[in-house]
C-alpha cells in the first residue's frame, strides 16, 4: 500500500499537470497527441495515478514546458510557486 506521503506527491504532481494543461488552453486529447500518448495516459496521470511511464510522463512535461529537477537532500515534489 502507498504511505500517505507518497499519494499526497502523486496528488500535487499530477494537480500541477492538470492546472498547467488548462492554462495553455490544451485539452487532454490535444496534449495526448503532442506527446504522442494516448487520452487514456493523460486523463491517469492527472488523476494521480501512483505508476506511470517515466518516458510517457517525460513526453507530457516537454510538451507542457514544465521539467523535473533533482537535488541531492531534497525529499518529494518541489513546487515553484507561479504554478500552484
Amino acid at each position: 500500500m502507498m504511505s500517505l506521503e507518497k499519494r499526497n506527491l502523486t496528488a500535487n504532481l499530477a494537480r500541477v499537470i492538470r492546472k498547467h494543461r488548462k492554462s495553455l488552453g490544451l485539452t487532454q486529447k490535444q496534449l495526448g497527441q503532442f506527446a504522442g500518448c494516448g487520452v487514456a495516459f493523460i486523463y491517469l496521470l492527472e488523476k494521480g495515478k501512483p505508476t506511470v511511464r517515466l518516458d510517457k510522463l517525460l513526453d507530457v512535461l516537454i510538451v507542457l514546458g514544465l521539467q523535473i529537477k533533482l537535488e541531492v537532500g531534497k525529499a518529494g515534489i518541489e513546487i515553484d510557486e507561479d504554478l500552484r
